[in-house]
């Protein structure tokens, strides 16, 4: 916000100007989203092995690797289809807590996701 003093024959008059909304205006905002997250499935792993988020952060799974997979958590939090070669799954969780999830294919294919 600025203002600005202009002296006039009868007194003075202080202009207070706010930039309007879309014009390089800086708002705070409680609904500013943070940043996606994304996890890579290549060489049959996750990684990060283990990925710390807020809640409402949007977590994507794409998948690098030339077979299929998919991202299931433990607890049925989220189940991806089957992601091929560059597919991709997204989950935004709203609740604190460890979700581990593995891939059904190669259940071996372990991580957590530790949402606070």
């Amino acid at each position: 916000m600025q203002k600005f003093l202009y002296r006039v024959a009868t007194g003075v008059v202080i202009v207070t100007l706010t930039p309007a909304l879309g014009q390089g205006a800086a708002t705070a905002s409680s609904d500013t989203k943070p940043p996606a997250v994304e996890i890579r499935i290549d060489n049959f792993s996750f990684t990060p092995q283990t990925v710390s988020v807020k809640a409402a952060t949007e977590v994507r799974w794409r998948n690098g690797d030339d077979v299929p997979h998919t991202v299931v958590a433990s607890d049925s939090a989220f189940k991806s289809k089957a992601l091929d070669t560059d597919d991709q799954f997204s989950f935004t969780p709203t609740k604190p807590g460890t979700y581990s999830y593995f891939c059904s294919i190669h259940p071996k294919m372990t991580a957590q996701l530790v949402v606070e």
